[in-house]
């Protein structure tokens, strides 16, 4: 027999061994799923940071921004249709963020943003029905989907809210995920946010609710229509059990504190309803200014949260809207406007801009309408400024003054002239037209267009003979603030409507600063406020306002065919009234007077109980007994006297000529000091 019949096989090799051989592949496995738990992990890691590293849009919860007035009242409330109050979550009770869990997202502090066994359950439906029926929704995805997302059920929207929630724990804390949750989700009846929902229902602050309140209104979210209090209170009611009790198998409350809740009765707040703004004109201003003047937008003055605080006084206002309805609601299409400021530092106090928003939204107060004589102010104080005093005299009768455009003739109201020279006082006080045209060429037409610039006004002016009677419409807003100026003593202050904003945080974003700068001396000032005063003085074009306001006070009263205006001052307020017809309408004398009856009672009940104060005489300012015939120093013999104020330097030397007194002259008389000794002969 060859060797080869006694040959033995081979030893099997490892690999041909059954056991080993599994175990060989068990390896290769080991590394594969090795390699692919690395890669996938990486994967992940580098899906973490790549999501991390691209910022999440701001997250926009609209909240209700308030006005509030110069005492801290509630004057509006700006939104963009969903009413939020912003609430931080340390102000809300922990029984009513428990609440919210157990209704919402039991798990929410242990996930990531997405709930595996919700997900894995809401899966196994949506594939059997082929489309999405059910959603796994936490609370963090709720929030991606209320701020970024539509409500679609779509495959495409509930990827990009699982990518958006884990975002957003990428990006925030629990903490504030919840914070927002609370602020931004809708509980019914145009309550957005808990803050608002707790004084919706329960007419409290979140900060107040019980355990019972906190389990209601934490189940209103998934169903505002269908669990609202107003259509099923036994549905709410169900539902609010339902959460009670899931709160007691978490363990969070006891089943004596759910039975304590269950049996506290729902006691809702009256249904609110909407509120018409206190200030509607001076609202829509606030805005403007806001978005013009300090650069917010306006979704962010709708939606920002802020606290915007004003120089509005509720009382004032609430004034002046009463005085306009009252002298202008029965009157059909008759308009006015009315705005205050207060001269010391600007503050704008009250404004009215039509005697009905909700027929007109369009501010009056910003119209540019012929002021007629109320403009004439200005004229004088240029003449103060360039020698005049208030006696200096000037014809009054019908002239013709030539100048390079022509003949210009102006006319008294219904051609009423005095036929001799009147005094600067007697002008103002009868409103003369000729006058006034005769001072503007006296001191050159330049003068006042110079005058009126410095004063704050920036309507285009011409320097035409009709400038001087108020012929180029200006805007309420620029007279009152003109006027301010002249009650100021001579300082010009910008009218301030805000003097600042706060975010939701409470930081200052945005704050008023005072422009001021002197524009007329404060002796000249003084004494054309003397003698405005004659206006609202028996013979004066104003006497009607002295019945109704018989404090101290200064203005000029201004018609024109279509105008009817009072502006007007005391140390303490300035105000402007103007009414007429928005169109071509001729204003029938009688109505243009309404304008200073408007201003009289708003006047009169504004300053009610307030101290009575006067113009202070200033440094620079001489007062002396005239005789208003010849403006002359009076004497013991003139029959008529009268004391009145110069800008040192310019008062009248010598006595008068008519009713002459050697007795005076001898004394160097004329002063009040002079008329004292002589009622009391001993001093």
């Amino acid at each position: 027999m060859g060797d080869g019949m006694n040959q033995l096989p081979p030893d099997p090799t490892l690999e041909e061994i059954p056991a080993w051989r599994w175990l060989v592949r068990g390896k290769r496995l080991l590394k594969i799923a090795g390699i692919l738990l690395l890669f996938l992990g990486g994967t992940l890691l580098v899906t973490l940071l790549y999501l991390k590293s691209r910022p999440l849009p701001p997250p926009d919860i609209p909240m209700t921004t308030k006005v509030y007035d110069i005492r801290g009242n509630l004057i509006d409330q700006l939104d963009r249709g969903e009413h939020r109050d912003p609430v931080q979550l340390g102000e809300v009770p922990r029984h009513l963020i428990l609440a919210t869990l157990a209704a919402e997202d039991q798990t929410f502090y242990d996930h990531f943003g997405l709930s595996l066994r919700g997900i894995a359950r809401a899966a196994l439906v949506n594939l059997r029905e082929m489309r999405i029926v059910q959603g796994a929704s936490t609370i963090t995805q709720q929030l991606a989907r209320n701020l970024y997302l539509t409500s679609d059920r779509t495959w495409s929207r509930k990827w990009k809210e699982a990518v958006l929630a884990v975002q957003l724990e990428l990006h925030f804390s629990k903490d504030k995920i919840l914070e927002m949750y609370l602020n931004e989700v809708y509980y019914g009846n145009g309550a957005y946010g808990i803050q608002r929902a707790a004084q919706t229902y329960f007419g409290k602050p979140a900060k107040r609710l019980t355990l019972g309140e906190s389990a209601f209104l934490a189940g209103l979210p998934r169903g505002p229509k269908l669990y609202s209090p107003y259509t099923s209170m036994e549905r709410a009611k169900r539902r609010q059990h339902a959460i009670l009790d899931t709160m007691v198998r978490a363990g969070w409350i006891t089943p004596s504190q759910a039975a304590r809740a269950k049996a506290q009765p729902i006691a809702l707040a009256p249904r609110p309803k909407p509120s018409p703004s206190k200030a509607p004109y001076f609202r829509d201003y606030i805005i403007q200014t806001a978005i013009n003047r300090y650069g917010l937008r306006e979704s962010e003055l709708r939606g920002g949260g802020l606290r915007i605080y004003t120089t509005l006084d509720i009382k004032m206002q609430r004034q002046a809207e009463k005085a306009v309805k009252k002298y202008l609601g029965n009157k059909d299409g008759l308009q006015g406007a009315l705005l205050a400021i207060d001269p010391k530092n600007g503050h704008i106090r009250a404004m009215v801009g039509g005697k009905d928003y909700q027929k007109s939204q369009y501010n009056r107060v910003f119209a540019r309408r012929q002021p007629g004589s109320a403009f004439k102010p200005f004229l004088y104080l240029a003449a103060l400024e360039k020698g005049f005093t208030p006696v200096t005299r000037l014809e009054s009768k019908p002239t013709a003054f030539p100048y390079e455009g022509g003949i210009y003739r102006p006319a008294n109201f219904r051609n009423q002239y005095a036929g001799r020279p009147i005094t600067l006082r007697e002008a103002i006080a009868r409103s003369d037209n000729v006058y006034a045209v005769h001072t503007h060429f006296l001191i050159g037409r330049d003068r006042l267009m110079e005058t009126a610039r410095r004063l704050g006004f920036t309507s285009p002016l011409k320097p035409v003979p009709s400038l001087a009677l108020g012929s180029i419409p200006v805007s309420p807003y620029e007279m009152t603030r003109a006027y301010a100026a002249l009650a100021a003593g001579g300082v010009l202050t910008e009218p301030v409507a805000i003097l600042r904003i706060e975010d939701a945080e409470g930081n200052t974003i945005a704050e008023s600063r005072p422009d001021r700068r002197r524009v007329a001396s404060e002796a000249e000032t003084f004494v054309l406020t003397h003698l405005l005063r004659s206006v609202f003085e028996s013979g004066g074009t104003g006497h009607r306002v002295k019945q109704i306001f018989p404090h101290p006070s200064a203005g000029k009263t201004g018609s024109t065919d279509w105008d009817g205006w009072l502006a007007g001052y005391t140390p303490d307020l300035a105000a402007t009234v103007w009414v007429g017809y928005d169109r071509a309408k001729k204003l029938p004398h009688e109505e243009g007077r309404l304008a200073q009856m408007i201003w009289g009672t708003f006047m009169q009940r504004s300053l009610a109980g307030k101290s009575v104060r006067t113009f202070s005489v200033p440094d620079g300012v001489k007062g002396a007994y005239v005789d208003p015939e010849t403006g002359h120093l009076a004497t013991k013999r003139c029959p008529k006297v009268r004391w009145e104020y110069f800008v040192s330097g310019t008062e009248p030397k010598e006595y008068c000529p008519l009713h002459p007194s050697p007795e005076a002259e001898k004394k160097g008389g004329g002063s009040l000091w002079d008329w004292i000794r002589k009622w009391l002969p001993g001093l």
